[in-house]
């Protein structure tokens, strides 16, 4: 690679950075050195000199956007061939976005005709509903539907389909450091406090302990992987299957399978469901979409758990096999989890829930806008609105919107502060709160899992990446309180790859981005990974501090706790699992995913987060009633994961999704 294409491809990633990132110069200039650094080692023509040794960037950001930015430039920037290998050329224009079949779709265009500014809103909406991920979207279309004028206020905004494609180094899955592009920026998201070894610490949403979830409009389901498995009975009876471990504030749903199979039945036919998964054999099949085909890897991993007589099943997506409700069918590309879907296959709220209930007429949109205050009329008992707040070039602009009802789908840590920062005469420690139960309970999903070598390549990048797993691992575990599921991991980036490759040791920390033998090794990489079902803890949870606050008024978020001791016992069965599965496999090599042998006291607070104002039957232990609805006020519903008692030992999604249908629905067709 020539010098003056280094200092081409260097300007052009860092002008890239600073522009999403808003870098102050030291910043700037300390990306420059480490972009400059290793394109300039790619210049030298792959092994004249050797790159700096990792190990020796002390600061684990630091060290994680050095290898996301040197792998995307390597890999997937070049500006001069070759820069890729013999091994990866056959596949290197696969790494490179899919060309978007239409942008924008005209399912945003419909929600585009929705928004308006924060200034310009009604005084009066018939509900207010806070989030539109999974379960603010799903209650935005029941509500409109049902007839309703419906204000959704999200935080996040509604980016281009270009805009959330083509930048590996800042997808939320990167682990770069860097800010994602589908998230708060350094200039918009606060700082929250979070556990340390010698204390607590100030950490901002580029780090991964401040819990980020997508902000955007559609939440985590714009960029998700559209996992879609149905909790199991023994999910909702966890207490009850195993006991209570000591420690634990493990507790049984209120709600069964039979409460939420119709609900399933439902979202999977609406959004369109590929492949049966974990589907009771009694449920309704006739509309189920055929499973995406199997990858390589898939193959292989299939045949390992014969060996081993170990049963399958494929991996259920909310991603079109086949056309299916007005969308096409997946094209199979590299670039899914994590990043907009090119052609529109992959359902989400934005592109499902939302514009129908835009097309009825009765929803209004606020983007970059924050509910900071649930206000209570004059008894106590009842919600009468909400304080919105949006920043603008002169500061932020404040209104109080009147609503008979609120709905909170915000996500675990933001639905509790909210309840939480809403403390005023009637609720004087906040919101719900008169029990002590919003904020805690704070859970998430710890993974197991190992990654391998193969002795041949075994890398395709067929997308999505998951597609055959193991679910007789989730219960009845021989000495452990439950269990999780196992499957193939979602294709990664070459950044991400590169990064596992180091992080597991299957490359030396040493090892030069930009050689043959890590072009060897990443197509010969696989994962195998599974979430564990989180043992509970009253300790777990979201505090916070009003003695400091936001440009919106709205109190610094304290995150304390950690996981149980059975949550790491679980992750070790689970990585045995794998290292069993993918030697059957015909893996040469394989390491385990294990707990850190001195663990950090650190809520689960990953994409998965759940649990913070759980629904039960008792007020005395929970924060909603099995209707989603606040004991101490009734028009108050919350509809996200925040409500999940345990999170299941799978991807939550759809079971967020088919409980805010199930409280949504009920709610508004029994109050109109």
């Amino acid at each position: 690679m020539p010098a003056s294409d280094v200092e081409l491809l260097t300007e052009h990633m860092l002008q890239t950075v600073i522009a999403a990132d808003r870098l102050d110069p030291e910043g700037r200039a300390t990306i420059r050195s480490l972009i400059l650094s290793y394109l300039s080692d790619v210049a030298a023509e792959r092994g004249s000199s050797a790159l700096p040794d990792l190990s020796t960037l002390h600061d684990e950001g630091s060290r994680m956007a050095l290898v996301a930015l040197a792998a995307d430039a390597v890999y997937r920037r070049g500006l001069s061939a070759p820069v890729v290998g013999p091994e990866l050329r056959p596949l290197a224009d696969r790494w490179r976005p899919a060309p978007l079949a239409s942008d924008p779709f005209e399912e945003i265009e419909r929600v585009r005709a929705a928004c308006r500014a924060v200034p310009a809103l009604d005084s009066f909406y018939d509900v207010v509903i806070v989030g539109s991920g999974a379960g603010g979207g799903t209650a935005a279309r029941e509500f409109a539907t049902a007839g309703w004028r419906v204000l959704l206020v999200e935080r996040g905004g509604l980016p281009g389909s270009a805009e959330l494609m083509g930048d590996h180094a800042r997808s939320p899955r990167a682990s770069a450091g860097l800010y994602s592009f589908a998230g708060p920026s350094s200039t918009t998201s606060e700082q929250r406090m979070v556990p340390a070894r010698d204390g607590t610490e100030q950490v901002r949403a580029n780090d991964p302990r401040w819990g980020n979830n997508a902000m955007t409009l559609g939440g985590g389901t714009r960029l998700y992987g559209a996992q879609a498995w149905r909790f199991t009975a023994e999910d909702f009876a966890m207490a009850s299957t195993y006991g209570v471990p000591d420690g634990s504030a493990l507790r049984d749903w209120p709600i069964g399978t039979e409460e939420l199979d119709p609900y399933y039945d439902e979202i999977e036919a609406t959004l369109g469901l590929a492949g049966a998964g974990a589907v009771p054999s009694g449920s309704r099949a006739e509309w189920r979409l055929p499973a995406l085909s199997e990858s390589h890897i898939g193959r292989l991993l299939q045949k390992g758990a014969a060996r081993l007589r170990w049963p399958t099943t494929p991996v259920p997506l909310l991603i079109n096999s086949r056309p299916h409700a007005g969308r096409p069918a997946c094209i199979r590309c590299s670039q899914c989890v994590g990043f907009e879907c090119p052609v529109n296959a992959r359902a989400g709220t934005h592109n499902t829930m939302i514009p129908e209930a835009a097309g009825t007429g009765n929803l209004t949109i606020a983007l970059h806008a924050q509910v900071t205050r649930v206000l209570l009329d004059r008894t106590g008992k009842r919600a009468s609105g909400v304080r919105v707040s949006a920043s603008g070039p002169g500061g932020p602009s404040t209104r109080t919107i009147g609503a008979d009802a609120i709905v909170l789908g915000a996500g675990a840590i933001e639905t509790a502060r909210l309840l939480l920062d809403s403390a005023q005469e009637g609720a004087p420690r906040g919101l719900g709160n008169d029990s002590d139960n919003v904020g805690r309970h704070l859970q998430g999903h710890l993974y197991g899992g190992a990654t391998a070598l193969f002795e041949d390549p075994v890398v395709d990048l067929v997308g999505p990446g998951p597609d055959v797993a193991l679910t007789h691992t989730r219960h009845h575990n021989p000495g452990i309180v439950g269990g999780g599921m196992l499957a193939n991991e979602f294709v990664p980036t070459p950044a991400n790859t590169v990064r596992y490759l180091l992080d597991t040791g299957l490359a030396e920390p040493g090892s030069r981005i930009a050689s043959r033998e890590m072009e060897s090794a990443m197509v010969r990489m696989a994962r195998v990974m599974g979430p564990v079902q989180e043992v509970t803890t009253a300790s777990a949870r979201v505090r916070i501090d009003r003695s400091r606050v936001d440009v919106h008024g709205r109190s610094l978020v304290e995150l304390s706790g950690s996981l149980h001791t059975e949550d790491y016992r679980v992750q070790e069965r689970l990585a045995d699992t794998a290292v069993e599965w993918l030697t059957a496999a015909g893996a040469m090599r394989v390491l385990p995913m294990r707990a850190t042998s001195v663990r950090a006291p650190s809520p689960s607070v990953g994409q998965h987060q759940a649990g913070t104002c759980r629904m039960g039957d008792d007020p005395r232990h929970s924060v909603t009633d099995p209707m989603g609805r606040l004991w101490d006020c009734e028009n108050v519903l919350i509809v996200d994961g925040s409500t999940h008692v345990t999170n299941g030992g799978v991807n939550p999604v759809l079971t967020i999704l088919a409980n805010s249908l199930r409280i949504s629905r009920t709610f508004a067709r029994a109050s109109t």
